[in-house]
């Protein structure tokens, strides 16, 4: 299975790098991991609805081009459906049976997604009604994606 993880942003503290590449390393038996960062649009702290509704849509703009037609996406918004990880494994899992070999969870920026992210997702998830800072997302999702590969191999977790 091949997995993307699109997500806005470069990664500067050396902490979420070093858990990220653990994780990715441990992925290798079970998956080939992707991880594509595009730039996270500048803008001032104090915008208006029309300046956020830009700044996404720039963003959102750079995660499509990533993106190709064949691709099964899953974005990660607050809004999206809650998963547990025996569900993530067994999604995973039906992923690779029916197919989809070419998966992208998308991670937005600060702000979120833009709405054509969103409408191109073919599944919306949240890890939670708590407000994650993006970049520590993705160190938690690619926890989550190799305890799913674990739970679905009956293999014992590794802390």
């Amino acid at each position: 299975m091949n997995i993307s993880i699109i997500s806005v942003g470069k990664l500067k503290e050396k902490y979420l790098k070093m858990g990220i590449e653990e994780y990715r390393k441990r992925l290798t038996p079970y998956a080939k991991i992707r991880l594509l960062e595009v730039n996270d649009e500048k803008a001032p702290e104090n915008l208006s609805e029309a300046e956020m509704r830009q700044v996404k849509e720039r963003e959102g703009q750079r995660i499509l081009a990533q993106i190709k037609p064949e691709t099964y996406v899953i974005a990660l918004a607050i809004e999206g459906e809650k998963w547990s990880s025996e569900k993530l494994a067994s999604q995973l899992d039906a992923y690779g049976t029916y197919g989809r070999s070419s998966v992208a969870f998308v991670i937005g920026g600060s702000l979120g997604l833009s709405s054509a992210v969103l409408q191109r997702a073919n599944q919306q998830i949240s890890f939670s009604n708590m407000t994650f800072p993006h970049q520590l997302v993705r160190l938690i999702l690619l926890e989550q994606i190799y305890r799913g590969f674990k739970i679905n191999r009956n293999e014992p977790y590794h802390k």
